[in-house]
């Protein structure tokens, strides 16, 4: 049996696309005049330099080309330009641990001091603009740290599902020649209360010749091995480090980040997403699927593993100035009542 369940005539009438006939033309428009569409849509981030051309296709050479010329930084987007704009002390994320009675705040402030001293350890560790850094974590705050701090500095960030095995992981890491690998200690995740993180990070890394680095999240505190001369605990990479970072100046067609796909099909093929048009893109899809408007607490239940949570637990949320959920759990666990 299937319950369809209609929005009140409230919702429907304060809704972003409150019905089908809006719908239809906020997307004849895109289709009809993409230019300007697309340029009043990109309104909605900062641009640090406007763009010289909105689109730049070319089907036959496979070129496809977003914003052209224009000059942004997604980590600034996502956090200072609220904080200058007087909205600090409003909550960013709220994270919520696998065990019902673990849950931290961070403020948009707090969040740019964390993402701020990350950014420059992973400098101090030698990564540079357009350097590929790989975050393997579970649903945990560092990770969503460590991918604005990447973004912050202009690295590439690969995140690899945290389910993934280390075969997975070296794969991939290889593929993107990451020169950084962030993991954490172990993980938990309903019933399972010691995901093997560093030691799978361990077996990947025997055959990974880019890494140089491997930073490492203490979650839970379980004994891990951890190399003197490559591994560095997360809190002592950060400690007595500058919260100042400036954001790196990125051209619109600079690469943000590398997902690749799960592979079902043939080898994972690492797909590379841009900055200014993935943006743009993220911001307005969070606001008009979702709804979303100032003041609503936002909670995307996939994994940052993927793109959806990529683009709706990080950069379309915290572009939009929304209070975004990371749930490190299941909704089943401890019982079905969660």
């Amino acid at each position: 049996m299937v319950n369809t369940f209609s929005p009140t005539q409230n919702a429907s009438k304060n809704a972003h696309i409150p019905s089908f006939d809006r719908y239809d033309e906020i997307y004849k428009r895109s289709i009809e005049d993409p230019e300007n569409f697309w340029a009043e849509t990109a309104q909605r981030i900062h641009w640090i330099k406007p763009w010289d051309t909105v689109r730049n296709f070319d089907f036959v050479q496979g070129r496809i080309e977003w914003f052209s010329g224009g000059k942004l930084n997604a980590c600034y987007n996502c956090i200072d330009r609220h904080i200058e704009n007087g909205h600090g002390d409003e909550t960013a994320i709220i994270w919520e641990g696998n065990d019902p009675n673990q849950s931290r705040k961070f403020s948009y402030s707090e969040l740019l001091r964390d993402v701020s001293q990350f950014a420059n350890a992973l400098k101090s560790m030698g990564v540079e603009k357009g350097d590929r850094v790989c975050l393997y974590m579970q649903m945990i705050p560092e990770l969503a740290v460590a991918v604005l701090a990447c973004a912050r500095i202009g690295a590439v960030h690969s995140v690899v599902f945290g389910a993934f095995s280390s075969d997975s992981l070296r794969d991939r890491i290889n593929d993107s020649e990451c020169k950084i690998l962030v993991t954490q200690d172990t993980g938990v995740r309903g019933t399972k209360q010691t995901i093997p993180m560093k030691v799978n990070a361990d077996n990947a890394v025997t055959a990974t010749p880019s890494i140089d680095h491997v930073v490492v999240v203490r979650r839970t505190g379980e004994p891990v091995d951890m190399n003197a001369n490559r591994d560095t605990w997360w809190h002592e990479a950060v400690s007595g480090v500058e919260a100042n970072c400036e954001p790196e100046v990125m051209d619109s067609e600079d690469p943000l980040f590398i997902l690749y796909t799960s592979g079902s099909t043939g080898k994972p093929k690492g797909v590379l997403h841009t900055t200014g048009g993935y943006l743009t893109y993220a911001s307005f899809t969070h606001e008009m699927v979702f709804d979303y408007k100032p003041g609503d607490i936002y909670w995307c239940t996939a994994d940052l593993g993927w793109i959806t949570g990529h683009s709706y637990i990080v950069y379309g949320p915290l572009a939009n100035r929304a209070t975004t959920v990371m749930f490190e759990g299941v909704p089943n666990y401890p019982d079905f009542g969660r």
